[in-house]
């Protein structure tokens, strides 16, 4: 945790802000980034999604910035993080972290109500605008995910996965077994393993290895040489 110290005399207005991401030196370089900004207060820095639940329970927020892909914690990561920090903080503003360049995760962070969105390729002063958009209600996208959104429709052989399809997709591909998928999005083993059937069946895959093949080449995981910083052992 960050310490939550009190707000300078000098400042009248201050947005309260929760950290959330699983690689110390995006953490560090976010910290670098607004702690020299009057109108931000960093009150909690987490690493993974049961630390942020509870700093959102103890600490006042205004606005979250949490990474997508961050796994490890109670609370999952990615769209059901983020869906389970829209149904239980609805009033917290929230900007979503990410690596990856998929048009189908960023469509369905936008469908699920999260529409503050910064690439981690992009300049890290982009973080200041979206934390000051979001907490006014706006919308704001870095120019990777803008770009993205503009250039990213489906092929017209193509139908778009759900929001759930993705998911399951995305956490297969990651390396995790059906079991473990299901036990991570709370639903049944059968639930999840006919989600990745129907999400192989809309993109045309033949089998799981074209399917892992298929999430690294349109960016729903992130591959090995564009991952922003190794993981602590």
């Amino acid at each position: 945790m960050h310490g939550g110290e009190p707000v300078s005399a000098g400042n009248q207005f201050s947005i309260k802000v929760v950290i959330a991401d699983d690689h110390p030196t995006v953490l560090g370089g976010l910290v670098h980034t607004l702690e020299p900004v009057g109108t931000i207060q960093i009150v909690a820095i987490c690493h993974n999604s049961t630390e942020l639940i509870a700093a959102l329970r103890t600490q006042p927020c205004d606005v979250i910035v949490s990474d997508y892909a961050m796994p490890g914690g109670e609370y999952s990561d990615g769209l059901a993080l983020f869906e389970y920090l829209r149904r239980n903080f609805p009033k917290v503003g929230i900007v979503a972290l990410t690596v990856m360049d998929s048009p189908a995760v960023i469509r369905a962070l936008i469908a699920a109500g999260v529409t503050t969105i910064l690439s981690k390729s992009d300049a890290t002063g982009h973080i200041i605008t979206a934390i000051h958009s979001s907490y006014a209600g706006g919308s704001y996208l870095s120019p990777t995910i803008e770009q993205v959104v503009n250039n990213g429709e489906p092929r017209a052989n193509q139908q778009p996965l759900s929001p759930r399809e993705l998911e399951v997709a995305r956490l297969f591909a990651s390396g995790l077994s059906m079991t473990e998928i299901a036990k991570r999005l709370n639903r049944s083993k059968q639930t999840v393993s006919t989600q990745k059937t129907m999400a192989m069946r809309k993109l045309g895959v033949a089998n799981d290895v074209e399917l892992i093949r298929y999430a690294i080449e349109s960016g729903l995981i992130a591959s090995p040489q564009t991952s922003d910083a190794p993981k602590d052992k």
